[in-house]
């Protein structure tokens, strides 16, 4: 059901025309009917002369409200702005369409209202002030409808405006539903009512959702849409859900429900930023703000990017006080606190920014910001290098990016993988000639050095025959740790001293770097059997082979003995055996594990 929001200064008649298109009062607060005047929002509905059923959500029009006007107006479909004809133009005109303007509410009808209480000279110069007044904004070519809700006069015309602008209206279905609350409450033997405007998908009773900000779940109970029970509601729909698992004290207006892994918070995000018309003063980084996005309202940090200050357009960074669920083209509005007054408002380009942001190319996610969830998916992937599949999906509305090398849970950029291709060898070269006898780099120390997690680290090395994984290290193809002729020397004298008999010289005594000694272990040239004591292979083959003339159950002294040794060699010796899974201890002995 397509939604029409209502937009307009105190006092010009949005309630009443409303209650008069419906036949509902959209004024629910005993307050408001006391003052006559709108202070919260306003729901009602009614069908339009095609047939078509339409939601209308009016706002207030005092400045004192306008929060609550931001809580309504960004899921609507229509704007309906509405000017008094005998007032004329006046400051919430101005701000509201200013909003509308910001928005970019697609489609916009403009009602003069009150025009019982004008002669045609002064309605004919109040729309023509209207005209004037909304020139090079969204509703330039909105047409302008004079009506008197009192009477009845005009409002079929409008009706029929209506229909003409909700006809080329469209309602997007991404999968993925989202709904920002307007309103909670708790219904005695029911629980927990929400309400809002759904987008962007469906939902139906027993769906589990999540509550964002925030860690807190609950499963629908019930669903009611214009006191019409559903079983599944679409989105573009005003829909109270009842609710299970949550109560009023967790979920209350500015909070979004979604289903849960579909979205990631962030509090910080690089948007396209544009000023109001008329702005006095340009913005500055020190002001203080509101970000109004949904139906919340959250203080945020403004930092520009193109200069200390802004009036026209430009790009920012906003630090909010919450971590607030985000998508990459989602549009927002910004209050100063200071002025009172909404002062600019603009998209979403990158959802979870780098540290350096001045390295990023807003030129790309500029021109995604209308793109397919896939094509945004691909320029934040583009922009990013590497991410998670999860955290590319929840940004970009679902997306997934069709050219990424996927390893796992995570994507890696195509061009970014050809980049980090060429560092991950220069590293690894450069490492392999201070380290000539080691087997390769360290996995951990490479994926640290290019500032990769181990997981993109793993994608870049499936894709690139230039490196192999050896464990936990990394080596360029066809490296082998060779001896230079000094290493070799060293070696050959260490061998020869080894070979002598089963009572070797102590490591420290053979002439061998630390280095080297542990080259020879890797390559098994060596078998080390604790920190003093080192093998020749064919040694310990020999003591594993002897292990069978041994009694069946035998002692440290019978080992010794019958190969000869003292027990400074004989304990370490049993002590790898069993380690090596060669021997078994049993109490103060030891049997041969059978293979």
């Amino acid at each position: 059901m397509p939604i029409v929001g209502t937009a307009g200064h105190v006092d010009h008649g949005k309630s009443t025309l409303v209650q008069a298109l419906t036949g509902r009062d959209p004024d629910r607060l005993a307050e408001e009917k006391a003052r006559g005047l709108t202070i919260d929002l306003g729901f009602a509905w009614a069908k339009l002369p095609s047939g078509q059923s339409v939601g209308f959500v009016d706002v207030p029009g005092h400045e004192r409200f306008i929060k609550n006007m931001l809580a309504g107006i960004e899921a609507v479909n229509v704007g309906l702005l509405v000017v008094a004809a005998d007032e004329g133009w006046m400051p919430q005109s101005e701000e509201h369409l200013a909003v509308l303007d910001l928005l970019q509410i697609p489609r916009l009808v403009i009602a003069l209202t009150r025009t019982g209480l004008t002669d045609d000279e002064t309605r004919q110069i109040a729309q023509a002030e209207v005209e004037e007044q909304v020139a090079g904004t969204v509703a330039a070519d909105a047409p302008i409808l004079p009506v008197d809700s009192l009477t009845g006069e005009g409002l079929d015309a409008l009706r029929a405006a209506l229909d003409d602008a909700i006809a080329v209206s469209t309602v997007t279905d991404l999968g993925r539903p989202r709904l920002w609350v307007d309103r909670s409450f708790t219904i005695a033997g029911a629980g927990t009512v929400v309400t809002g405007t759904l987008v962007e998908g469906p939902l139906a009773v027993g769906d589990e959702v999540a509550v964002l900000p925030g860690t807190h779940r609950g499963r629908i109970r019930s669903i009611q849409s214009h006191e019409q029970t559903l079983e599944r509601v679409e989105p573009g729909t005003r829909t109270a859900l009842n609710l299970a698992g949550l109560d009023t004290s967790t979920i209350s207006r500015g909070a979004m429900l979604g289903r849960p892994g579909d979205w990631i918070p962030s509090d910080r995000m690089v948007v396209s930023l544009r000023t109001v018309r008329g702005l006095t003063s340009p913005l500055k980084d020190r002001g203080a703000f509101h970000l109004h996005l949904g139906s919340g309202s959250w203080p945020a940090r403004l930092r520009l990017l193109e200069g200390p200050e802004l009036r026209g357009s430009g790009h920012a960074v906003l630090t909010i006080e919450a971590e607030v669920p985000v998508a990459m083209g989602d549009r927002f509005i910004l209050r100063e606190v200071g002025r009172r007054a909404v002062v600019g408002g603009g998209r979403v380009l990158e959802p979870s920014p780098p540290r350096k942001v001045r390295s990023l190319d807003l030129a790309p996610l500029e021109a995604s910001i209308e793109a397919s969830p896939d094509e945004q998916a691909a320029t934040l992937l583009a922009a990013r290098g590497s991410d998670r599949v999860s955290t590319l999906a929840a940004h970009s509305r679902g997306g997934t990016a069709a050219h990424a090398l996927v390893g796992g849970p995570v994507a890696l950029d195509p061009a970014a993988a050809g980049r980090l291709t060429s560092a991950a060898i220069n590293r690894v070269s450069e490492f392999q000639a201070a380290n000539p006898l080691r087997p390769g780099m360290p996995k951990a120390s490479l994926a640290s050095q290019l500032g990769l997690e181990l997981a993109v680290l793993d994608v870049l090395l499936t894709q690139s025959p230039a490196l192999t994984e050896a464990g936990a290290d990394i080596a360029t193809s066809g490296f082998a740790v060779e001896l230079d002729p000094a290493e070799q020397t060293a070696w050959e004298a260490a061998r020869k001293a080894l070979g002598v008999g089963l009572a070797v010289p102590a490591v420290k005594t053979l002439g061998l770097s630390n280095e080297l000694v542990h080259a020879l272990v890797r390559g098994g040239a060596l078998v080390r059997v604790s920190g003093e004591l080192a093998f020749l292979p064919q040694q310990v083959d020999a003591i594993v082979a002897g292990l069978t003339e041994l009694p069946e159950d035998f002692t440290v002294a019978q080992f010794r003995d019958h190969f000869g040794l003292t027990r400074k060699y004989a304990v370490p010796l049993l002590e790898w055996l069993d380690g090596e899974g060669h021997t078994v201890r049993r109490g103060d002995g030891r049997v041969v594990r059978s293979n």
